[in-house]
């Protein structure tokens, strides 16, 4: 056996659902176990158990499958990065902690928040609340031992209006790793109100005529499409797999000047870990700078056998680690939004995002937005919904002609390899020359 590591986790967590005004749902969950890897050449061998107490039965297990696996399919053996003891700085510090607070007061919390978005023409509200707090231990046959614990936190609204067969909703979420101070942070019936009043006025919105327009993006489309559009292509897993168009990339021009893009784990968003599942610790890489390739993200695998640092092993739970983003964003240069409507002129402004799908081997994408408006002589007319972002990702970072100063993050979870990570995306609003605009239906 060349390497073995273990991951011992426990986590505890308490969600809450209103919908409509009724407690729909109220769980609390405990978990404790831990995973286990072996590599013995070019085979890994993993294991995990719900019981930390069998760990040394796990990595025997472990060390069994990957000894097997060599016997049977003999790879090529695998080169692991070097990693350092990471420094344990800079936490995120929980002022009110969740687990003082009564059930009780979560519950009446989150219906009067609930209450907030039922503005009129609205026909349905829903209310999520959640938090959980983890400890994860990390050590390996490399003399690796250290351990962090961190909370998580947040909160989703959702409305729904309906006139005749159409139907429309409006949504606003925040979570982050903090404590129960992220109601002081955020005004969450401010919140919900708006998600309400978004809901209302997209009934009355048009449906684009399809075409090829300037665009802008407002901060979270535009963080939605750095993460899925880039970012996945950046990861080192899809470029050795050869599902990557940045495959070979590396020190190229593959996007305008203005943009410069970093992957930062360190940064106290949703994001955040102290250390990866690998006990690599965060810190931030720039992957473009003034639109050239710089890097991709790594595990120890892919930075042995590729070059370039390894902090972005991420697993879900028990999983074993994959190389995920963290806090993706593009990052501001100097143009207000008001610069970027008088440049464009005639165009089309588009808000919020509402999922999508992309290819990062052939490079192509479509998002939909939650909104948008119609622009005219460089102000906003008619509101739009049902409005959809399709594009080639090469082609839309090189028609970039403005980066805003006002970058935001937006959280949620990101999904690859059956696993969903905390992530968080951002940007400030961008201007792009030349889009597809359509529908989404």
């Amino acid at each position: 056996m060349d390497f073995y590591d273990t991951r011992t986790i426990r986590s505890s967590s308490t969600s809450i659902l209103i919908d409509n005004g009724e407690i729909r749902e109220i769980s609390n969950n405990f978990s404790r176990g831990a995973a286990v890897r072996a590599l013995d050449g070019g085979s890994w061998g993993f294991v995990s158990v719900d019981d930390s107490d069998s760990l040394d039965q796990a990595l025997i297990s472990a060390r069994k499958l990957a000894e097997s696996a060599k016997n049977k399919f003999p790879r090529e053996n695998i080169m692991l990065a070097p990693v350092e003891k990471p420094r344990l700085q800079d936490l995120p510090v929980v002022r009110e902690s969740p687990f003082d607070v009564p059930i009780e007061d979560k519950v009446k919390l989150l219906t009067e928040i609930e209450k907030s978005a039922r503005v009129d023409g609205i026909s349905s509200t829903n209310a999520v609340y959640s938090e959980s707090r983890v400890t994860v231990g990390y050590s390996s046959s490399q003399g690796l031992d250290c351990e962090y614990s961190l909370n998580r936190i947040g909160f989703a609204i959702s409305a729904i209006a309906q006139s005749g067969g159409n139907y429309q909703i409006g949504r606003e979420s925040r979570f982050g790793i903090m404590g129960f101070e992220i109601f002081k942070k955020y005004d969450a019936f401010e919140l919900a109100r708006k998600a309400g009043i978004t809901a209302v006025e997209l009934l009355q919105a048009k449906t684009p005529k399809a075409g090829t327009y300037p665009v802008i993006l407002d901060p979270e489309l535009a963080g939605v499409f750095i993460h899925e559009a880039l970012g996945h292509a950046v990861e080192a897993d899809h470029v050795i797999e050869g599902n990557s168009i940045l495959a070979g990339k590396i020190g190229e021009q593959i996007a305008t000047p203005c943009i410069t893009v970093y992957d930062d784990p360190s940064l106290h968003e949703f994001g955040y870990y102290p250390f990866d599942d690998e006990g690599a610790e965060s810190k931030r890489t720039e992957l473009i700078k003034g639109g050239v390739l710089k890097s991709f993200l790594h595990s120890r695998e892919t930075a042995g056998k590729l070059g370039g640092t390894s902090r972005n092993a991420r697993a879900q739970g028990y999983s074993r680690p994959v190389i995920r983003m963290s806090n993706t964003f593009i990052a501001p240069d100097g143009t207000k939004f008001e610069e970027m409507l008088e440049e464009i002129k005639d165009g089309v402004y588009l808000i919020g995002s509402r999922g999508g799908q992309v290819n990062p081997g052939e490079g192509v994408f479509q998002f939909n937005a939650e909104r948008g408006f119609i622009v005219k002589n460089g102000e906003l007319s008619t509101q739009l919904r049902d409005v959809s972002l399709s594009g080639n990702t090469l082609e839309i970072l090189n028609r970039v002609d403005m980066v805003g100063n006002d970058l935001k993050m937006n959280s949620g979870r990101c999904g690859k390899a059956g696993q969903l990570v905390p992530v968080s995306d951002g940007a400030p609003h961008v201007m792009v020359n030349r889009a597809v605009v359509g529908g989404s239906g």
